[in-house]
């Protein structure tokens, strides 16, 4: 048994040859070095067979060593550890198509809903648009994907179940022009949605496992709490003096008595850390109607977790609108368009995950352009993006640009700390021009 099982560098399985050739070993022990145990005798596949069973045997405790430590667990034995932590396995977003009709619209007139537009059912089960379209007089009627808000099997509804509009939506962001109630939108599903009751991977939950805080009064806790809130991409805290994070506090290393410039910090008076949080277009940042804002949600959130006495000051990030501008040389013979269209949404799909003071990196939006089959070369390649909203960040330094900025070539953006780079398939920043060979 040395060297097998439980070592100091984990657990060691012990294989089918080695278990036959012990097996082999106590048969001569047993019967005599003259025993016949060749490949064809009876004595052989007895052992081969019980040396079976104990092979399978050891991957069995293998597997469930292994299954104690979240970084190896997997299935039943990885939610077992998650209630341990007392975080679950979520549940996925439901998915499907709806179809956008509007009626007697004005001629001439284009009729744009973004990304993010909420469509909702009779029970108020909101979905928001994961594309942007647009309607007029000639293309009054075209299909989207949407994508429900809040994850579980509630959001896989049947099909006709959209009744249209989320009412507080149309009436903020939605002017539809004409004199009232002339011109309407109508929105349907088709088919059923799908999705929602489809548990979260091994891998994800494994990640949010691994990264849960095992300690309540921390920076760490209360960022893991934030991140946990459905709607948030990404969040940065700010506390310098150390109130939330006791173990780091400086508060202790002052003399307060002997202070000159400022007076004693009183008990009992409350502390304030600074919270950025960036967040998906789909959420509204204050509460509309039925549906909690980001703001709300994420103040509800950091409350289970704070310290008495110890508040934030949540602050939405500003989401910079990023696009590019460039020659794309194709292939004799390619659809253009098509070939366009299959860029943005790899641009799209590779800048989703941007951060809080992520750049935006050129090698990133160049192997976009060029990893798609029919791109023989990209030119004059540029990064852009637009200045950021003056005013809505209340600390520290904040980068304002009165007009949009444009990165030489070669160039990364660079986001501000508390800025977040947005790309969107239809913004007016994407300036591509094509050259066929």
């Amino acid at each position: 048994m040395a060297g097998y099982g439980v070592t100091q560098d984990g657990f060691t399985i012990k294989g089918f040859d080695v278990i036959l050739g012990e097996n082999l070993d106590r048969a001569r022990q047993m019967f005599g070095n003259n025993v016949d145990i060749t490949a064809t005798s009876a004595i052989r596949k007895i052992l081969e067979v019980a040396a079976a069973q104990d092979a399978e045997l050891w991957q069995h405790m293998e597997d469930l060593y292994y299954s104690n430590f979240v970084s190896t667990a997997f299935g039943d034995a990885l939610d077992t550890l998650g209630d341990d932590l007392g975080l679950q396995r979520r549940y996925m977003f439901s998915q499907g198509e709806v179809t956008f009709k509007i009626n007697n619209p004005i001629s001439g007139r284009q009729y744009t809903f973004t990304e993010g537009t909420r469509v909702t059912t009779a029970s108020s089960i909101l979905f928001a648009t994961t594309a942007s379209i647009t309607l007029s007089a000639t293309l009054p009627q075209t299909t989207v994907s949407v994508q429900a808000l809040e994850r579980g099997p509630q959001g896989d509804i049947a099909a006709q179940q959209i009744t249209g509009l989320e009412p507080v939506y149309q009436q903020i962001y939605i002017n539809l022009g004409g004199p009232p109630g002339s011109i309407t939108v109508d929105v349907s599903n088709a088919q059923a949605f799908q999705g929602g009751a489809i548990l979260e991977s091994d891998d994800d939950y494994r990640v949010r496992l691994l990264g849960w805080p095992r300690t309540m009064w921390t920076l760490e806790s209360v960022r893991r709490a934030v991140l946990d809130v459905t709607g948030v991409i990404d969040v940065s805290l700010f506390d310098p003096l150390g109130g939330v994070d006791v173990s780091q506090s400086y508060f202790n290393l002052f003399r307060f008595n002997e202070r000159r410039f400022s007076g004693e910090r009183r008990l009992g008076e409350p502390y304030f850390f600074e919270m950025v949080v960036a967040h998906e277009v789909a959420w509204p940042w204050h509460t509309q109607g039925k549906l909690p804002g980001i703001y709300e949600r994420v103040s509800d959130a950091v409350d289970l977790v704070r310290p008495i006495g110890i508040y934030a000051n949540i602050i939405q990030a500003d989401h910079i609108e990023v696009g590019v501008r460039a020659t794309v040389v194709v292939e004799p013979g390619q659809d253009q368009q098509s070939l366009l269209a299959s860029i943005r949404q790899r641009i799209a799909r590779d800048l989703s995950v941007s951060r809080l003071g992520g750049k935006v990196l050129f090698s990133q939006v160049m192997r976009a352009f060029l990893e798609e089959p029919g791109v023989t070369d990209v030119q004059n390649m540029h990064l852009r993006r637009s200045p950021a909203i003056l005013g809505r960040i209340t600390f520290g330094a904040v980068p304002f640009q009165s007009t949009v900025t444009e990165a030489p070539v070669g160039e990364n953006l660079v986001m501000g700390q508390r800025e977040v780079a947005v790309f969107r398939i239809d913004s007016a920043l994407i300036d591509l021009q094509v050259v066929a060979q």
